[in-house]
C-alpha cells in the first residue's frame, strides 16, 4: 500500500517567534489573556491560509488556530465543531474564539493522524471506526442547517480542472472536439450527483483529518471540517477510501465500501437499494472530486507556491482511469485525460 507523509515528524519541537509574524504576534497576546503561561510550537498547515499551534501551558496541552481574515471565515469552524459533536463525534472543543480576528482555542485531539499511522496491521480497525463516525454523522443531517452543495458549486469545483490543470499545466486549450466532450461530461457530473440522496458533508472526510480514538474521547478524531455542506451521500465515503495520499487495493476499497453501504442503510440513511449502483454513484461522484483536486494541486503550485501536492497528480488520475473502466458512461474522461496527456507530451 502507498503512503505519503505530509507533516513533520510527530515529536519535532520547532520553536516559534513572533518578532517577524505579526499574526502570530497578535495571536500569542490574545492567548496570553487567556493562559497564564505558555509556549508554541507548530502543529500543522494545510492548504489554505490557516495555520495550527500546539500550545503547551501548565494543563498540558491546546491548539490554537491562526485563520487570517478575509482569507478565512472561523465562524463556519465553530458551527459544524457544534454538528459534530451533537451527532456524537470526536471533534476539537472550542474553547476561546474571537471570530473577528481569526483566532480560535481548542482541545488537543493528540499528534497523530490516520495517514501517519495506518498500515496493514490496523487498517481495517482504523478503517470500521472512520465508516462507524461517518454513519453516525450522515444520520444527524438535516436540510437548512449547512450551504447547499449544489450545481453551481459542483460546477464551480469542476471548472478549476479546465482552468487549473488543463490551461496551467499542461500548457494546452481544449480543441473544439474536447471542449464539447467536457461540456457533456460537466453536465452528467453535476447531474448524477444533485439526484442522490443529501446528507451533511465533510468534504475532506480522508486519513489527513482523522485522528486514532482514545479511551477519553471514542472514535476517530474528525479535522478541517470547516468547508462541510448538505450534499451528495457518496461523497465523504468516496474521499475516505480514494485519498489524495493513499491508495488501496480495490479488494479492500470495495470491502470498505460494502461495509459503510450495510451500515449506512442500517442506520435509515439513503443509499441505493443495490450496492452495485451506490457502487457506480461512488464513480461518478469520485470522478467530480479527482477532476477538482486535479485542478486544486495545480493552482496550489503555480498561484500558492505550494509544489508538494502536484505529485500526487498520478494518483487521482489513476483514479479516474479505474472508475472508467469499471463505469462505461465515465470512459470518455479517461480518453480526454489520455488526449490531453499525449498532446502535453514533450
Amino acid at each position: 500500500m502507498a503512503r505519503m507523509l505530509t507533516t513533520s515528524p510527530p515529536g519535532l519541537f520547532v520553536p516559534v517567534s513572533a518578532a517577524s509574524d505579526p499574526r502570530l504576534a497578535a495571536l500569542s497576546a490574545w492567548l496570553t489573556q487567556r493562559l497564564a503561561g505558555f509556549t508554541l510550537e507548530p502543529a500543522s498547515a494545510d492548504a489554505s491560509f490557516r495555520r495550527y499551534f500546539r500550545v503547551f501551558h501548565s494543563g498540558g496541552t491546546l491548539i490554537a488556530m491562526d485563520a487570517p481574515p478575509p482569507q478565512e471565515d472561523c465562524r463556519p469552524f465553530v458551527q459544524v465543531a457544534g454538528l459534530l459533536h451533537a451527532a456524537g463525534l470526536n471533534a476539537p472543543q472550542v474553547l476561546a474564539a474571537d471570530v473577528e480576528r481569526g483566532f480560535l482555542l481548542l482541545s488537543d485531539l493528540g499528534r497523530h493522524t490516520y495517514l501517519e499511522v495506518i498500515g496493514e496491521r490496523n487498517a481495517n480497525a482504523l478503517m470500521t471506526d472512520a465508516i462507524g463516525a461517518l454513519v453516525r454523522w450522515q444520520a444527524s443531517s438535516r436540510p437548512g442547517v449547512l450551504p447547499p452543495y449544489d450545481a453551481a458549486l459542483l460546477g464551480r469545483e469542476l471548472d478549476l480542472f479546465p482552468d487549473w490543470y488543463v490551461a496551467r499545466h499542461l500548457g494546452l486549450e481544449f480543441t473544439p472536439a474536447q471542449a464539447e466532450a467536457w461540456l457533456a461530461l460537466r453536465g452528467l457530473l453535476i447531474e448524477r450527483a444533485v439526484t442522490q440522496s443529501q446528507v451533511f458533508v465533510h468534504r475532506d472526510y480522508m486519513p489527513r483529518n482523522l485522528m486514532p480514538g482514545n479511551g477519553a474521547h471514542g472514535g476517530p478524531g474528525v479535522l478541517d471540517f470547516q468547508d462541510a455542506v448538505y450534499g451528495p451521500v457518496s461523497y465523504d465515503v468516496s474521499s475516505l477510501l480514494r485519498d489524495a495520499f493513499l491508495s488501496w487495493p480495490y479488494r479492500l476499497e470495495a470491502q470498505w465500501l460494502f461495509e459503510y453501504w450495510q451500515q449506512a442503510r442500517a442506520a435509515g440513511i439513503a443509499v441505493p437499494a443495490s450496492f452495485e449502483r451506490f457502487q457506480t454513484d461512488c464513480d461518478f461522484m469520485g470522478t467530480q472530486r479527482h477532476l477538482k483536486v486535479l485542478g486544486i494541486f495545480a493552482r496550489l503550485n503555480y498561484r500558492d507556491g505550494k509544489p508538494r501536492y502536484l505529485a500526487e497528480t498520478p494518483r487521482f488520475v489513476g483514479y479516474i482511469e479505474a472508475a472508467a473502466s469499471r463505469t462505461p458512461a465515465l470512459a470518455p474522461v479517461a480518453r480526454l485525460l489520455a488526449d490531453l496527456h499525449a498532446r502535453a507530451a514533450p
